[in-house]
């Protein structure tokens, strides 16, 4: 928790950039170069996109299941474990240059080939992993790729920075899970996202994306840092092996946005629709002391009498396995032969 008086200022950084596709190595070397870039302009958090490490399933999208089968043992070939060799260069970008660094990647199981889950990792200016969420739910065709995680993950980080906390793309609709964050302090609020131009013609995904940020920082009182991917050339002529349209399916504009959201509902600074960049603010924490005095609905401004939200954050895991040694026999509690059990 924060402590009194201490209400931090800094500057946020929302990076908008697309993956080099299905390449996890050369994806941390290009997160390490905006890092890099970020601490340069001064920035002491930067927020990168959904499952950046190594790119997003667009194949679920624009082909059949089956299909897309090969597409994704690709990925799982090219996804990484959380403390793996493509993360260390995340880490070590992080703690070069000082500064804590959310980023998207595709986890895989320890125990699971056919399982992956999309994570959002959490890095402290030291380097060291402070944590890591893993979406509770895959969003529609996304179940063809990710198991859920669990509760476990649903948590916030107390930082020099303000309590820190953070959800991948559709998840920010999950008005429960947003509160289990806001209800564990949350003050900075960490929104990862990829953008989708496959959505039905009247969606416009970049204006949904900000929509969810506002939302969450007007109900919360909170600064949310969005960052969204871009979908590049590179992507687009991969999945034209798939599709002869993937193209015109894929360039649709106004797809993709990143920003930095105020706790009064609104951008700080104008955001970056569809093109890659980077979005810099200074956030005031104490900017979120007065807007909770009317509307503090992790505190007064509810009624825990009649509401009563419970979370398992009990982590989950395929087997339980018990392998400790058999305990020695109490030999003094069996009767000899010929004796009563009772005296």
């Amino acid at each position: 928790m924060l402590p009194l008086n201490d209400f931090p200022k800094f500057t946020a950084a929302a990076v908008q950039a697309s993956p080099v596709f299905l390449d996890a190595v050369k994806t941390a070397e290009k997160a390490a170069r905006l890092i890099a870039e970020a601490a340069t302009n001064g920035a002491r958090l930067v927020v990168f996109p959904e499952v950046f490490i190594p790119g997003y399933p667009y194949w679920n999208w624009i082909t059949d299941p089956v299909t897309g089968g090969a597409w994704f043992e690709k990925l799982v070939r090219a996804s990484v474990f959380a403390e793996g060799p493509e993360v260390a260069k995340i880490q070590a970008a992080a703690r070069a240059n000082t500064c804590y660094v959310v980023i998207g990647l595709n986890e895989r199981s320890p125990v699971s080939l056919g399982a992956l889950y999309n994570t959002l990792l959490f890095i402290g200016p030291d380097g060291e992993i402070l944590g890591k969420h893993r979406k509770l739910v895959p969003t529609w065709a996304e179940k063809l790729t990710w198991t859920g995680g669990d509760g476990s993950s649903l948590k916030v980080y107390d930082t020099e920075i303000g309590p820190l906390g953070g959800l991948a793309c559709g998840e920010n609709t999950n008005t429960l899970a947003r509160f289990t964050l806001l209800a564990q302090g949350e003050l900075v609020h960490a929104a990862s996202y990829i953008s989708l131009p496959v959505a039905p013609p009247d969606y416009d995904m970049a204006e949904a994306i900000k929509l969810r940020g506002m939302s969450h920082s007007f109900e919360g009182k909170v600064f949310t840092v969005i960052a969204t991917s871009t979908v590049s050339d590179e992507i687009i002529t991969e999945m034209e092996k798939l599709r002869p349209d993937a193209r015109a399916l894929l360039e649709r504009k106004s797809s993709a946005y990143s920003g930095i959201i105020g706790p009064d509902g609104r951008e700080v600074v104008p955001g970056l629709i569809d093109d890659e960049g980077i979005v810099y603010t200074e956030i005031d924490l104490g900017k979120c002391i007065q807007p909770k005095q009317m509307h503090d609905i992790t505190g007064h401004y509810n009624r825990f009498d009649v509401f009563d939200l419970r979370v398992n954050q009990a982590p989950r895991s395929a087997v339980s396995l018990n392998s400790g040694p058999a305990p020695d026999a109490d030999l003094s509690a069996v009767p000899m032969p010929g004796e009563s059990e009772q005296s």
